[in-house]
């Protein structure tokens, strides 16, 4: 029934009925579900102090607003929901074993490695795989996640067991439950000499809620001060009760540094697997399962550590990850060996996606390319559309307290770009979790593995974002363009140091600090090698200048090689010089590091104190 609304324009009224909508509908999306012309929604929006347009993508709010005055309930379809509904259109079912009992096998159980900074997690993730992977990390954390297969011998029987390589820092909350709900066991770890620590609650409670049994490695026995049976009681208080005192929890005493019992708690890993879980799966159908971690390869374009959950991944296979798609066009298993196939439990490498997915994706094959692209597109357009959505006031860190007293902006927007997804998730729900009261809201509104590219300033301009980088720069002309626009783009390789620098901000305490001014990039153009002085770098300096003895990055690709470099030789031809300028050609010796390659970008910048707004 037709019934005037605001302003005289004639529009349908509704009875209370409900409408469902996805996030960042437009009101065209809005006037074909309620047989309405989109300019007479339109009309309304502006009477009621609105200025959108038709196909613009908006807030949930909006939606609510003008659906209140026609008289209408919008319902805000999930996520989740609304990608089941999508699968369901294309007759797919995810998350469900085919067929009956009889297809299916026994499957390895899917173990995560939980705890307290510096307890030992990666240590014994380390000794259990017996690669040293403690060397490449920033500050001991672990900054990349993995995942692994190791073969271990229970009752003269070989059983595998595979490990989700999760970071354990308490700056990691997002991907350890992550790593909890994708996996089957959980490995406690807590150092002898330390007992229960506040992380060490904190990861309890993260397996707890995923409901997954957990096994306590009681490391750094070894050590002095080391009690194992204090650690036991502490543990009881937290529902946790050996199995010596009567429990169900399987304890045993190790130490990662010595490799002291390593093979009793894979055994007890087992034994616990066999004793509460039914792991079974069916790989004769097709395969479904999580994807660990991505990043951008040079050589090899978007990769995917994926794990499969159910059914059998193939070499040719046509798969959907997230809004990425592609045939699988190689995999390489945890030794870097190409595989043909992988069964349930298995991670592999994946090769020949179109883009880079997010960790924590699930991804599933189907039988076509076409329906592939159409399931990628559509998650994509979802995405982009609620992106969209949000919109905010122009600010940096510096003037946000300003802006928040004067009651300008009631929400923080933020744009990540990290080298990897899991590191990009985790400062996301880091960020996401920070308490500053109810005078401002942090949203993500996009998130990416990369350098910052235009795409990104592009974003934060039209939404008033800001733009943090985590390991990686600005790319090509994003620069310049944050520049000129106005973004504010911070770039930080610690994740404690965006965290407290951006809750400092929110919380109006950023005090004067040193800022890293941008002097010149040069870009290598040849390398040569000297017996005295190491590997020098002959270069085409692209902006501003090069000066001895300042700080500089290696960028390859954009993202951060190595930081914290010197420029300790500068030469023009023959002669030793104390600058290079924008044009001009010379060698730069960067002091003990060497490992430069051609097309590598070599950015100088110095440390100038200045005072926070």
């Amino acid at each position: 029934m037709q019934a005037p609304s605001v302003g005289g324009v004639m529009l349908p009224r509704g009875n209370g009925q409900t409408v469902r909508l996805s996030r960042g509908a437009s009101l065209t999306d809005f006037a074909e579900k309620i047989n309405a012309n989109p300019a007479s929604l339109v009309a309304v929006m502006m009477n009621l102090g609105e200025m959108v347009t038709a196909t613009q993508s908006v807030s949930d709010e909006t939606l609510q607003l003008l659906a209140g005055e026609m008289n209408y309930v919008i319902e805000i379809v999930s996520p989740e929901e609304e990608d089941r509904e999508l699968l369901e259109s294309f007759d797919i079912e995810f998350g469900e074993d085919e067929g009956g009992e009889e297809f299916l096998v026994a499957r390895p159980p899917v173990v995560t490695v939980m705890g307290h900074v510096d307890h030992g997690k990666t240590r014994l993730l380390d000794t259990i795989r017996k690669t040293n992977v403690v060397a490449g990390e920033a500050g001991g954390i672990t900054q990349h996640i993995g995942a692994y297969q190791v073969t271990t011998e229970v009752n003269d029987e070989e059983r595998k067991i595979t490990f989700i390589d999760t970071p354990g820092h308490e700056a990691f909350t997002a991907m350890r439950a992550r790593g909890a709900k994708s996996t089957d066991i959980a490995i406690l770890v807590v150092a002898a000499n330390d007992g229960v620590m506040p992380q060490t609650v904190e990861a309890l409670n993260h397996a707890k809620a995923a409901d997954v049994p957990i096994v306590v490695a009681v490391n750094k026995i070894d050590v002095e001060g080391a009690d194992p049976t204090k650690v036991r009681g502490q543990l009881t208080e937290y529902g946790l009760v050996a199995e010596e005192y009567g429990g169900d929890t399987m304890f045993v005493d190790i130490s990662a540094k010595q490799g002291l019992n390593i093979e009793s708690l894979l055994e007890a890993v087992v034994l616990t697997a066999d004793a509460s879980l039914d792991l079974r799966a069916n790989p004769d159908q097709d395969a479904q399962g999580i994807a660990i971690e991505s990043h951008l390869d040079r050589g090899r374009g978007a990769v995917a550590t994926v794990l499969v959950q159910r059914g059998t991944l193939r070499v040719g296979d046509t798969m959907v990850v997230g809004d990425a798609y592609g045939r699988v066009r190689a995999m390489l298993d945890d030794k870097g060996e190409n595989v043909e196939e992988a069964g349930p439990s298995t991670p592999v490498l994946v090769l020949g996606l179109t883009n880079v997915p997010g960790a924590g994706d699930n991804f599933l094959v189907v039988d076509e390319d076409r329906t592939a692209r159409q399931i990628a597109e559509k998650r994509a357009a979802r995405e982009r559309n609620a992106n969209f959505a949000r919109r905010g006031v122009r600010f940096s860190l510096e003037n946000l307290d300003e802006a928040l007293k004067a009651g300008l902006v009631q929400e923080l927007n933020l744009i990540i770009k990290g080298d990897a997804s899991g590191s990009v998730e985790a400062l996301e729900s880091s960020l996401l979790q920070l308490d500053v009261g109810e005078e401002v809201d942090i949203r993500i509104l996009h998130r990416g593995v990369g350098a910052v590219t235009e795409s990104d300033i592009n974003l934060a301009t039209g939404s008033d974002a800001i733009v943090i980088g985590f390991n990686v720069r600005a790319a090509g002309r994003a620069a310049q363009m944050a520049e000129r626009e106005g973004v504010d783009v911070r770039y930080y390789s610690v994740i404690y140091q965006a965290i407290e620098e951006i809750e400092a901000a929110l919380k109006g305490m950023l005090k004067p600090e040193y800022e890293e001014v941008e002097l010149g990039t040069a870009e290598i153009r040849e390398v040569f090698k000297s017996s005295k002085l190491g590997n020098i770098a002959g270069v085409l300096v692209r902006s501003g200048e090069v000066r001895r003895n300042t700080k500089a990055r290696l960028l390859r690709d954009g993202k951060v090689i190595a930081e914290n470099l010197n420029i300790s030789g500068l030469r023009r031809f023959k002669d030793d010089v104390t600058e290079i300028r924008e044009g001009f050609e010379g060698g730069i010796n960067l002091g003990n590091f060497n490992d430069i390659k051609v097309d590598d970008v070599i950015a100088t910048y110095e440390m100038r104190e200045k005072p926070r707004a």
